[in-house]
Protein backbone atom coordinates (compact mmCIF):
# COMPACT_ATOMS: atom_id res chain seq x y z
CA UNK A 1 0.00 0.00 0.00
CA UNK A 2 2.75 2.42 0.97
CA UNK A 3 4.80 1.49 -2.10
CA UNK A 4 1.83 2.19 -4.36
CA UNK A 5 1.37 5.65 -2.84
CA UNK A 6 5.08 6.43 -3.14
CA UNK A 7 5.14 5.16 -6.73
CA UNK A 8 2.17 7.38 -7.64
CA UNK A 9 3.90 10.34 -6.02
CA UNK A 10 7.12 9.53 -7.92
CA UNK A 11 5.22 9.51 -11.22
CA UNK A 12 3.53 12.84 -10.40
CA UNK A 13 6.87 14.44 -9.47
CA UNK A 14 8.46 13.08 -12.66
CA UNK A 15 5.71 14.43 -14.89
CA UNK A 16 5.81 17.80 -13.10
CA UNK A 17 9.58 18.00 -13.41
CA UNK A 18 9.34 17.23 -17.13
CA UNK A 19 6.82 20.05 -17.59
CA UNK A 20 8.91 22.55 -15.63
CA UNK A 21 12.05 21.64 -17.59
CA UNK A 22 10.21 22.12 -20.87
CA UNK A 23 9.02 25.55 -19.72
CA UNK A 24 12.55 26.78 -19.06
CA UNK A 25 14.24 28.95 -21.60
CA UNK A 26 17.39 27.56 -23.09
CA UNK A 27 19.87 29.24 -25.39
CA UNK A 28 17.91 28.05 -28.39
CA UNK A 29 14.62 29.22 -26.90
CA UNK A 30 12.23 27.02 -24.93
CA UNK A 31 8.50 26.82 -24.68
CA UNK A 32 8.45 30.09 -22.77
CA UNK A 33 9.48 32.78 -25.19
CA UNK A 34 10.34 36.26 -24.06
CA UNK A 35 7.35 38.48 -24.73
CA UNK A 36 6.14 41.77 -23.36
CA UNK A 37 3.35 42.32 -20.87
CA UNK A 38 4.21 39.46 -18.49
CA UNK A 39 3.56 39.70 -14.77
CA UNK A 40 7.06 38.51 -13.98
CA UNK A 41 10.24 39.54 -15.68
CA UNK A 42 12.16 36.97 -17.72
CA UNK A 43 14.86 36.83 -15.09
CA UNK A 44 12.38 36.28 -12.24
CA UNK A 45 10.56 33.51 -14.14
CA UNK A 46 13.89 31.88 -14.94
CA UNK A 47 14.89 31.89 -11.27
CA UNK A 48 11.50 30.49 -10.22
CA UNK A 49 11.60 27.69 -12.82
CA UNK A 50 15.20 26.82 -11.94
CA UNK A 51 14.39 26.67 -8.22
CA UNK A 52 11.27 24.57 -8.90
CA UNK A 53 13.31 22.17 -11.01
CA UNK A 54 15.87 21.80 -8.22
CA UNK A 55 13.17 21.04 -5.64
CA UNK A 56 11.40 18.53 -7.90
CA UNK A 57 14.71 16.84 -8.76
CA UNK A 58 15.56 16.47 -5.07
CA UNK A 59 12.08 15.02 -4.40
CA UNK A 60 12.46 12.60 -7.32
CA UNK A 61 15.86 11.44 -6.09
CA UNK A 62 14.65 11.02 -2.47
CA UNK A 63 11.50 9.13 -3.51
CA UNK A 64 13.54 6.83 -5.74
CA UNK A 65 15.88 5.98 -2.87
CA UNK A 66 13.00 5.39 -0.44
CA UNK A 67 11.18 3.10 -2.87
CA UNK A 68 14.41 1.17 -3.52
CA UNK A 69 15.06 0.70 0.19
CA UNK A 70 11.50 -0.38 0.95
CA UNK A 71 11.40 -2.79 -1.99
CA UNK A 72 14.76 -4.31 -1.05
CA UNK A 73 13.58 -5.06 2.48
CA UNK A 74 10.34 -6.62 1.23
CA UNK A 75 12.12 -9.18 -0.96
CA UNK A 76 12.03 -12.70 0.48
CA UNK A 77 14.93 -14.27 -1.37
CA UNK A 78 18.22 -12.66 -2.21
CA UNK A 79 19.10 -14.48 -5.41
CA UNK A 80 17.69 -16.90 -7.92
CA UNK A 81 21.07 -18.62 -8.18
CA UNK A 82 21.07 -19.37 -4.44
CA UNK A 83 17.62 -20.90 -4.74
CA UNK A 84 18.69 -23.13 -7.64
CA UNK A 85 21.84 -24.33 -5.87
CA UNK A 86 19.76 -25.78 -3.04
CA UNK A 87 17.62 -27.90 -5.35
CA UNK A 88 19.91 -30.29 -7.20
CA UNK A 89 18.53 -33.31 -9.06
CA UNK A 90 20.27 -36.69 -8.96
CA UNK A 91 20.91 -38.69 -12.15
CA UNK A 92 18.10 -41.23 -11.61
CA UNK A 93 15.46 -38.55 -11.15
CA UNK A 94 16.79 -36.67 -14.16
CA UNK A 95 16.49 -39.81 -16.33
CA UNK A 96 12.90 -40.31 -15.17
CA UNK A 97 12.04 -36.72 -16.03
CA UNK A 98 13.66 -36.87 -19.46
CA UNK A 99 12.31 -40.31 -20.44
CA UNK A 100 9.34 -40.33 -22.85
CA UNK A 101 6.01 -41.17 -21.23
CA UNK A 102 4.89 -44.80 -21.55
CA UNK A 103 2.27 -45.50 -24.18
CA UNK A 104 -1.11 -46.47 -22.85
CA UNK A 105 -2.53 -49.87 -23.92
CA UNK A 106 -5.54 -49.77 -26.17
CA UNK A 107 -8.78 -50.37 -24.26
CA UNK A 108 -10.50 -53.72 -24.76
CA UNK A 109 -14.18 -53.72 -25.63
CA UNK A 110 -15.91 -56.37 -23.41
CA UNK A 111 -18.69 -56.87 -25.97
CA UNK A 112 -16.32 -57.56 -28.86
CA UNK A 113 -15.89 -61.17 -30.05
CA UNK A 114 -12.77 -62.98 -28.88
CA UNK A 115 -11.52 -63.72 -32.42
CA UNK A 116 -10.84 -60.91 -34.84
CA UNK A 117 -13.33 -60.61 -37.67
CA UNK A 118 -12.54 -59.80 -41.26
CA UNK A 119 -12.92 -56.13 -41.98
CA UNK A 120 -15.58 -55.10 -44.47
CA UNK A 121 -14.12 -54.13 -47.81
CA UNK A 122 -16.51 -53.03 -50.53
CA UNK A 123 -16.28 -54.94 -53.81
CA UNK A 124 -15.95 -52.89 -56.95
CA UNK A 125 -19.05 -52.66 -59.11
CA UNK A 126 -19.17 -54.71 -62.29
CA UNK A 127 -18.56 -52.79 -65.50
CA UNK A 128 -21.62 -51.52 -67.33
CA UNK A 129 -22.89 -53.84 -70.05
CA UNK A 130 -25.02 -51.33 -71.93
CA UNK A 131 -23.81 -48.26 -73.75
CA UNK A 132 -25.19 -44.88 -72.90
CA UNK A 133 -27.90 -43.52 -75.13
CA UNK A 134 -26.91 -41.43 -78.12
CA UNK A 135 -27.60 -37.72 -77.87
CA UNK A 136 -30.74 -36.45 -79.59
CA UNK A 137 -30.38 -34.52 -82.82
Amino acid sequence: MLLNILLGLLIAVGVSMTGVILLQRSEGGGLVSGGGGQLMTARGASNLLTRTTQILAAMFFALSLIITLLTGRAATSSSVVRELKGTSIDAATQQKLLAPPPTAPTPVDPTAPATPTKAFTPTPAAPATTLPAAPAK
